[in-house]
């Protein structure tokens, strides 16, 4: 068994093909499920982002694999396999480890060593463990995955480098926070960096929107906001300085009537900040005298290319690391289940020939036995020794899979009893 993704991103796929994959919570569950469908899948989970959808699937087989999870992308976004193909991209085993250790460090998100994406990995593995599509291959590498990104960012400059998505929007954004009038529409963790933002940065008041009013009003409780109910948008539009809209809805909730409406014959400054898939915003305010409209869209070219400078050789150095000892320890395991099927064999065969002996020499004392017993035990422990000590040698080296072949077929080995101790290695896990 081996790990497959399949995804697309903001490095692969434009965002308007990115917004026809935007799911939601029950979305990604569905996803999940449809990927447990498959033949040769046997967990499943996926990472759901603003900017990115990735399928993590442990599968016994490549090709039929990569076909079923390419095939459920397609269905979702509603494309042609012709449109949509070109834009996805897969990692298979060792590569789907380094993706995915890559990601959870920041080094492959819009803004490079955000540490947002660390939450969202975290979301994908908390989903899988409670609908039971996640077991001991997933959860082994996605734990180890949010190991790698905890320590990515305590131990090096990433941090200070790496704004979120929200500030790099306020930081393009010409109107300034300080002593601004700002609304924030959504109550996720997208709002909760905003509005976190907003008010570190001096904003003078901020004003929370949401379609849950309970969730809209822990998020203002938390920063000392007011909770406002979205059906007072319009009005709330009408003295607000900037708008940042993260909620995903399946239509947009900032239109173009309603802004004209609440700003009337005003020409004073709007930054409005669109941060959803799909999209919050009608695009045409952009055309609007005064309104300034910042998207993902807008934010992908302009940080396409960019990369902080500061920490990121660092957490470069501690992803190869991780890398390394997360495959050298998964090599090892994979000669674990051999080496234990050999020795067992050893020991059936030293058990049937004690029994042999008795039968031959019936009259042979217990003291006597015993001694023929250690030292027929200790031949076979000598020469199994060197063989399995050189076959983890090897695996550490590279990988083992002909090693333990070569093992297995040399020494007759029942291949149901080396599964039989894989599966119990793994259940342990």
């Amino acid at each position: 068994m081996s790990v497959l993704v399949v995804g697309i991103s903001h490095k692969s796929a434009p965002v308007d093909l990115l917004e026809k994959l935007a799911l939601d919570g029950e979305g990604a569950t569905k996803l999940i499920q449809d990927v447990m469908g498959g033949e040769h899948v046997s967990e499943a989970t996926a990472i759901v982002t603003c900017n990115r959808l990735e399928v993590y699937a442990e599968v016994d087989r490549f090709h039929g694999s990569v076909e079923d999870l390419s095939g459920l992308l397609v269905a979702r976004a509603e494309q042609s396999t012709e449109a949509l193909l070109p834009h996805l991209y897969v990692h298979y085993d060792e590569g789907a480890v380094s993706h995915l250790f890559q990601v959870a460090a920041g080094l492959d998100s819009m803004v490079v060593g955000e540490g947002q994406i660390l939450g969202q990995t975290r979301e994908a593995l908390r989903v899988g463990q409670e609908h039971g599509t996640v077991g001991p291959a997933l959860n082994t590498l996605f734990q180890q995955a949010l190991r790698v990104g905890k320590r990515a960012h305590a131990e090096t400059d990433i941090d200070r480098a790496a704004p979120s998505l929200v500030t790099a929007a306020l930081e393009r954004s010409s109107v300034p926070v300080d002593g601004a009038t700002a609304l924030v529409i959504g109550a996720g963790a997208m709002a909760s960096l905003a509005v976190a933002h907003l008010s570190r940065n001096g904003a003078a008041s901020i004003s929370v929107l949401n379609r849950t009013a309970a969730r809209a009003e822990r998020l203002a409780l938390e920063y000392a906001a007011t909770s406002v109910p979205l059906e007072q948008l319009v009005d709330q539009l009408a003295t607000a300085d900037i708008v940042i809209s993260c909620t995903g809805a399946p239509e947009p909730l900032v239109r173009l009537a309603d802004v004209v409406t609440a700003r009337g014959s005003s020409d004073r400054p709007l930054s409005v900040i669109d941060l959803a898939l799909p999209h919050d915003v009608d695009p045409s305010l952009a055309d609007l005298p005064g309104v300034e409209l910042i998207n993902l869209a807008g934010l992908a070219d302009e940080l396409r290319g960019l990369e902080a400078t500061a920490g990121v050789d660092d957490v470069r150095t501690i992803v190869g690391q991780e890398i390394s000892a997360f495959l050298a320890v998964r090599r090892q395991a994979s000669v674990t289940p051999t080496v234990v099927a050999l020795r067992s064999m050893a020991t059936a065969v030293v058990d049937t020939e004690m029994e042999r002996l008795a039968t031959r020499l019936p009259g042979l004392d217990e003291a006597t036995r015993a001694e023929v017993l250690h030292t027929v035990r200790r031949v076979a422990d000598k020469l199994l020794h060197e063989p399995t000590v050189r076959v983890k040698e090897l695996a550490d080296a590279e990988p083992a899979v002909s090693y333990t072949a070569a093992l297995a077929e040399l020494f007759r080995l029942d291949t149901d009893a080396v599964d039989a101790i894989s599966r119990a290695e793994g259940g342990q896990s």
